[in-house]
């Protein structure tokens, strides 16, 4: 409910993102967000937690979409990509103090108050939301646009666009949302068919502790980091598209070394695994992430472009987040883990074979009166 919850949130956060301005879908998604993961910890029931964690997942989806349109349309053409993905590298950041988290609350508390109190730190963001509202300025372009609306100084065919959930399906439009929630679809079939079984593997099939799965998540959080800002330095020097297929041949490579040499047992280091460094090379190769934000960004006018980012991430996103349900089904009927997660290779190459056909739009410099073609 929480991930149907968050197709809710991107969708919806980035319509308002159009209509009520960048910022204030933002605070909107930090408020969903942390309200819903403070009053998960003070659950009674089972549906109580099931309608707060679908509040927090509306806003878990309405974060990244907000967000990420404001954030490229302050900053410059020339750094866009790394900027982003500096943005993204965070949540290395928040899959590491997560399994600190985890592993610190499971550890000393008690049965009861071990998720709770997880589920409260997740609550974090109100704190970010007074930031946000104090410091954080309003996207110039989103607020010259609007300035023009009212006051009747748009050109005639911008007058005559009707609401943005219908024009992002349009023209130009469709095929950068068909493609670019193609690309992101795939992206993410190989990033949960072994981030999220991968724990499982560790533990009940070669033999490694939960402390070892720490370490190993911990270390794999700065290869994933690394490849992040790899992308978004690439993408910013040789385009969106040549930085998204250099992450995609590394991802590949990282399959390629878990298929021939990560079914090892844990024998005692993790730095003698062979599975660690092949998790660590797959690990690199997941920056494309990064690039997604100044890619769909660039691709949709100023009055499309929340929209459009957002629904073409959340379309992704929801294509790919198939992987939680089918990798268990794969090892039920193959009898084996390990095989099942391997299937997430084809979303790997499906991701690379998308982003050659997506348009180019790397150094493009936003305007507030622009076309829906380009590229």
């Amino acid at each position: 409910m929480t991930l149907a919850a968050s197709v809710v949130g991107g969708i919806g956060i980035g319509w308002l993102g159009d209509k009520i301005g960048r910022k204030n879908a933002l605070l909107i998604s930090l408020a969903l967000l942390a309200v819903g993961s403070i009053l998960s910890a003070f659950a009674c029931n089972f549906g109580s937690l099931l309608v707060f964690r679908i509040l927090a997942g509306i806003g878990v989806g309405g974060e990244w979409c907000a967000g990420m349109v404001l954030l490229n349309e302050v900053w410059g053409s020339d750094r866009r990509g790394l900027g982003s993905c500096i943005v993204q590298a965070m949540s290395a950041l928040g899959t590491a103090i997560a399994v600190v988290v985890a592993t610190y609350t499971l550890t000393n508390l008690g049965e009861d108050l071990s998720w709770r109190a997880a589920l409260l730190i997740g609550g974090i963001p109100v704190f970010l939301m007074i930031f946000v509202r104090a410091k954080m300025p309003e996207s110039r372009l989103w607020g010259e646009y609007e300035r023009m609306r009212r006051t009747g100084r748009l050109p005639p065919e911008k007058r005559g666009e009707s609401n943005s959930l219908i024009e992002i399906f349009r023209g130009a439009s469709l095929r950068y949302f068909l493609l670019g929630a193609l690309m992101c679809g795939g992206y993410i079939v190989s990033y949960q068919a072994i981030t999220i079984f991968m724990p499982t593997l560790m533990i009940r099939d070669l033999h490694a502790s939960p402390g070892v799965v720490r370490m190993v998540t911990l270390i794999w959080c700065l290869f994933l980091a690394s490849g992040l800002l790899l992308a978004g330095y690439a993408s910013d020097r040789a385009g969106r598209k040549r930085a998204i297929v250099g992450s995609s041949i590394i991802c590949l490579a990282g399959f390629a070394a878990l298929i021939l040499f990560g079914r090892v047992n844990y024998a005692g280091s993790v730095f003698g695994w062979t599975l660690f460094w092949c998790y660590a090379l797959w690990g690199l190769g997941q920056g494309s992430i990064g690039v997604f934000g100044p890619w769909y960004s660039e691709l949709f006018p100023v009055e499309l472009r929340s929209t459009g980012a957002s629904t073409t991430f959340t379309a992704g996103r929801l294509v790919g987040s198939s992987m939680p349900y089918l990798v268990p089904v794969i090892a039920t009927d193959l009898h084996d883990l390990f095989n099942a997660m391997m299937f997430g290779i084809a979303g790997a190459a499906l991701s690379l074979v998308f982003a050659l056909l997506l348009s180019e739009t790397a150094g493009r410099k936003f305007v507030v009166i622009e076309g829906r073609e380009h590229g």
